[in-house]
């Protein structure tokens, strides 16, 4: 028989080990939470750091003929008509085409195809594309839209190439998406008789929803910056006139010449401005970068009421 002061003695000794332990682990949670509030802070404070600055040096030139008027070789006198009116033109392009590709390959590739070989290579470059440099996009799309399909230096070719871009961020975002959905809701939608289509359309998109709009909020925001890939297929630096308007022929409800013509987009604006010596143009280019911010954080505030709309009609 083992005697009770021994018994005791070690039951204490397994206490105070575990103890021992378990104000470790707390001591590494402490350190770990402080390196992320500080990390937090740091990111936090350079942001508003670079935000201030660019609103302290852009506010004042804002006002409603820097919107209405053409860059200019006189700082006063420049404005960013053509540059906003491109960029939301080009983004029109990249939504259209990018959104319901991504989304559809996405939805194809996690609920219909089959689990092979080839479905496992084609999910490996769609995840290694999602981190392709965007300079090798703009050289693709220069060889493939520009020569190729002779689309030139328009806004048909930009908005293809930022589509390329961005089409495997929203693929990858909505195959996650899709994959936090319980299986049982499936299973329960099956029993029920439900088809393949009508549990994807009645209750796989409804409820991915959320996640698939993050994912296409992030791309678009990554491609309204961009500047590198518009640059290779020959964006103008300079352009003093606006696309031809889609209603402009009478003979026809929508005219697609627009598609066509040259163009150029806040980035390249800014870019532009910036790398002129004169503290004015610094200026005009504090304010493009506003106005930039603020067309990003629009995009993403309708994406967020759309998120919350849908989510209104999800019944759990």
């Amino acid at each position: 028989m083992i005697p009770k002061s021994i018994g005791a003695s070690s039951s204490e000794s397994g206490v105070a080990e575990m103890r021992r332990l378990i104000a470790r682990h707390k001591t590494w949670d402490w350190l770990f939470g402080l390196l992320g509030t500080l990390a937090l802070l740091f990111a936090t404070l350079v942001f508003a750091a670079l935000f201030g600055q660019m609103l302290i040096n852009g506010t004042p030139q804002l006002s409603w003929e820097f919107f209405t008027s053409f860059p200019s070789r006189r700082a006063a006198s420049a404005g960013i008509l053509s540059a906003w009116v491109g960029t939301i033109l080009v983004m029109l392009v990249t939504a259209v085409v990018a959104v319901p590709l991504g989304i559809g390959a996405g939805i194809y590739l996690e609920e219909y195809a089959r689990k092979n070989l080839l479905t496992d290579i084609i999910e490996i470059n769609v995840t290694n594309l999602a981190g392709v440099p965007s300079i090798i996009y703009g050289l693709l799309a220069l060889g493939l839209f520009v020569y190729q399909f002779g689309l030139g230096q328009s806004i048909a070719a930009a908005g293809l190439t930022l589509a390329l871009l961005i089409l495997p961020v929203v693929i990858v975002a909505t195959r996650e998406a899709i994959r936090t959905i319980p299986q049982n809701i499936r299973e329960g939608a099956y029993a029920c008789g439900s088809s393949k289509w009508q549990v994807v359309s009645h209750h796989i998109i409804p409820y991915s929803l959320p996640g698939i709009m993050t994912g296409v909020i992030i791309g678009l925001a990554r491609a309204i910056g961009e500047t590198a890939p518009i640059i290779t297929i020959g964006a103008l630096t300079f352009i003093a006139f606006l696309p031809p308007s889609p209603f402009s022929n009478p003979e026809q409800l929508i005219s697609f010449e627009w598609l066509l013509a040259p163009f150029t987009v806040m980035p390249i604006q800014m870019f532009n401005w910036i790398s002129r010596p004169e503290e004015a143009f610094q200026a005009n280019a504090a304010a493009a970068g506003l106005v930039l911010l603020l067309m990003t954080l629009s995009m993403n505030a309708l994406a967020i009421w759309i998120r919350y709309h849908f989510r209104k009609k999800i019944k759990w």
